[in-house]
């Protein structure tokens, strides 16, 4: 299972949010770009991105996540405000491994089709999950489509991954958010790498063992320090299978 070391984007600062409320961000003090190496340097094969002003159609990182992209030394998945084709392809021309698309999807499923198969296995889908329903705009908006049909919307496309979130999942009840994931991976084609669950090293575990579920992303966990990127690396490669010996 891949593990996605996370990292979350605010006015240039590192930050994490509570249900998604873009004016109450808990703000790390560490260097972006540093921090984005390290994450390379303890084994990571991949990394996420979020840019949290994007979504608000504030473009005022491009610059310094241009300079992840460039200086992480591993591939980068992007996500946050990519609201159009152009948007898109201008940050896979920009070195993006991925990006991450929600609202567009939402809006223009059809132009999202187009674009996966335009550019095959570059794309994610992310389907933000609130009550039942899956919510755009950064969480601001309600759909009136279930995240089942929302998938199943896209069973044809050549995505790289469904990226899926329980907004719930700040709340205690870990079971429920599992339970969530599990059950849209069962019945998605393509596979899902599970966001917001994973709290220790234990949450990653139970994760690698769920059909479909492909990679874990870890944001609060690494800055809060409760598990490293090392442990959790180590704990979803996968067990080696016994050999029988011949006689």
């Amino acid at each position: 299972m891949m593990i996605y070391p996370t990292m979350e984007i605010q006015n240039g600062r590192c930050v994490s949010l509570e249900k998604g409320r873009l004016d109450e961000p808990l703000i790390w003090h560490v260097d972006p770009v540093e921090t984005a190496k390290g994450f390379a340097a303890a084994g990571a094969e991949w990394m996420h991105v979020t840019d949290f002003n994007a979504i608000e159609g504030d473009h005022c990182n491009e610059e310094l996540i241009s300079d992840i992209i460039r200086g992480a030394g591993i591939p980068v998945q992007l996500g946050g405000g990519i609201r159009s084709r152009e948007h898109a392809e201008h940050w896979i021309d920009k070195g993006a491994g991925r990006v991450v698309i929600g609202t567009l999807a939402a809006r223009d499923p059809q132009l999202v089709q187009e674009l996966a198969k335009h550019h095959p296995d570059q794309i994610v889908l992310a389907v933000d999950v609130y009550q039942g329903q899956v919510m755009t705009d950064g969480w601001r908006q309600s759909g009136a489509i279930s995240p089942e049909d929302f998938i199943a919307a896209f069973d044809s496309a050549p995505l790289a991954g469904i990226i899926v979130t329980d907004i719930d999942s700040d709340m205690s009840d870990l079971e429920a958010q599992l339970g969530l994931i599990s059950a849209l991976a069962e019945k998605a084609r393509t596979p899902v790498i599970a966001n917001g669950v994973v709290r220790s090293s234990d949450d990653v575990s139970r994760l690698k063992y769920v059909y479909n579920i492909s990679g874990a992303m870890v944001g609060r966990a690494l800055f809060r320090k409760t598990v490293t990127v090392e442990e959790v690396l180590e704990v979803a490669r996968p067990e080696a299978e016994p050999v029988a010996e011949f006689q």
